[in-house]
């Protein structure tokens, strides 16, 4: 038997037992298909033994000799489940400490003049006079798609971004990634992992997306996003004999750096100048109302609100002020109605996912800052760190070795 083995095959049985209990928490299963439907079959196991099954196998994999990296990252994995069971044996743990197990990551409120920075930048883009909010709603209402144009629009561009990274992140000649539209979700769009090398991203009809926010949205799930990311694993650690890999956990410090590099994926393949590019990408399929500079521009704005969610998370479940007031930190900041603030209180305020957007937000800045600014460079960061699985703590690390490499 190889050398972690049997703690890989246990972290693995761990993950699912823990996904039967809150669906979802694996976020993908690249493993044997046995090993899952026997997790299946058994009886559930109640949360506090997982619990008690995460510290025993945490103990078991600092003595098992595994490589520095391999054991941190594992470590990490499993102080992540420890938690996460813990909360749902009914355990109140404090708001805070549950991102830093969870998400490997230690938060706190966002700058307030910095949010107000981001109101002058979108002041200055946005057309019209008026309250910006209502010339913010404004715009992204003539941006939205035709619905018979989200399809094409989303197959264009993947066709396109694959274009551009297939042979500089190693894709497999035999993967694929297909596109579902979905009449209502409380999501955009999700990936989901469907064979070796394959996926499919389904697209919310009822999120109206718009055309200078479709390339983003591809790229983070499939060239160079998730999907990529997947496939990598699979083909280098997963098959190197980290069999650990074969589940991804959703709430876990390895998705933090996991959605950062996929907020960050269209700036690696196409970086500055993409609204311009995509707009041309849409334009062949039929996408001639929009403009992709001032959507690239204004993204780029809205990239200084990335903490706004993520106070109203701290205002919620840190500090306790209650619901209104984090409708009212959203919708100040934001510069959203109250439908749009009460579909992000409703992820804010699930029992079990809470915590998660503190993945985005985190995320995308600890691996903007790992890339740094020059094209070529960042490019390659980003791609060194697409499929090989890693957390926050160790990033500093990761970017000396990828220096020292070039």
């Amino acid at each position: 038997m190889s050398q972690g083995a049997r703690e890989a095959r246990q972290f693995v049985r761990l993950a699912l037992r823990l996904d039967r209990l809150a669906p979802g928490l694996v976020g993908a299963y690249l493993g044997d298909p046995g090993l899952r439907r026997a997790v299946d079959d058994e009886p559930v196991t109640a949360p506090a033994e997982l619990a008690a099954r995460a510290r025993a196998l945490a103990v078991d994999v600092r003595a098992a000799g595994l490589p520095p990296h391999r054991r941190e990252v594992l470590l990490a994995q499993l102080a992540a489940a420890e938690c996460t069971a813990r909360r749902l044996a009914g355990e109140a743990v404090p708001f805070r400490r549950e991102v830093e197990l969870c998400l490997g990551v230690a938060v706190g409120p966002g700058d307030e003049d910095g949010y107000r920075a981001a109101h002058r930048d979108l002041d200055a883009l946005l057309p019209g006079r008026g309250p910006l909010a209502d010339r913010l709603a404004t715009y992204r209402r003539a941006d939205e798609l035709a619905p018979d144009r989200l399809l094409p629009g989303a197959r264009a561009l993947a066709a396109a971004l694959r274009a551009r990274v297939a042979t500089g992140y190693g894709l497999a000649p035999d993967e694929s990634v297909a596109f579902e539209v979905v009449p209502d979700a409380p999501w955009a769009a999700l990936h989901q992992h469907r064979g070796p090398h394959r996926s499919a991203v389904l697209l919310n009809a009822a999120a109206r997306a718009r055309a200078g926010q479709l390339a983003p949205l591809v790229a983070h799930e499939t060239y160079p996003g998730h999907h990529t990311e997947l496939c990598r694993t699979q083909d280098g650690p997963l098959a190197s004999g980290e069999a650990e890999h074969a589940v991804a956990l959703v709430l876990s410090p390895c998705s933090t750096v996991s959605e950062g590099l996929a907020d960050t994926a269209l700036d690696a393949a196409v970086g500055p100048g993409w609204g311009t590019w995509a707009e041309g990408v849409l334009r062949e399929v039929g996408v001639v109302r929009t403009d992709g500079e001032l959507a690239e521009r204004v993204d780029r704005a809205m990239q200084g609100l990335l903490r706004v969610r993520q106070d109203a998370a701290l205002l919620l479940h840190d500090r306790r002020a209650g619901v209104d007031a984090a409708r009212r930190h959203l919708r100040r900041w934001l510069l959203v109605d109250d439908r749009r603030a009460d579909r992000m209180l409703a992820f804010l305020t699930h029992p079990v996912w809470r915590a998660y957007t503190t993945a985005y937000v985190e995320g995308f800045r600890l691996v903007g800052d790992h890339m740094g600014g020059a094209a070529p460079v960042a490019r390659a960061r980003h791609a060194a760190l697409v499929g090989r699985p890693t957390i926050p703590a160790l990033l500093g690390a990761d970017r000396a070795a990828v220096a020292r490499a070039g």
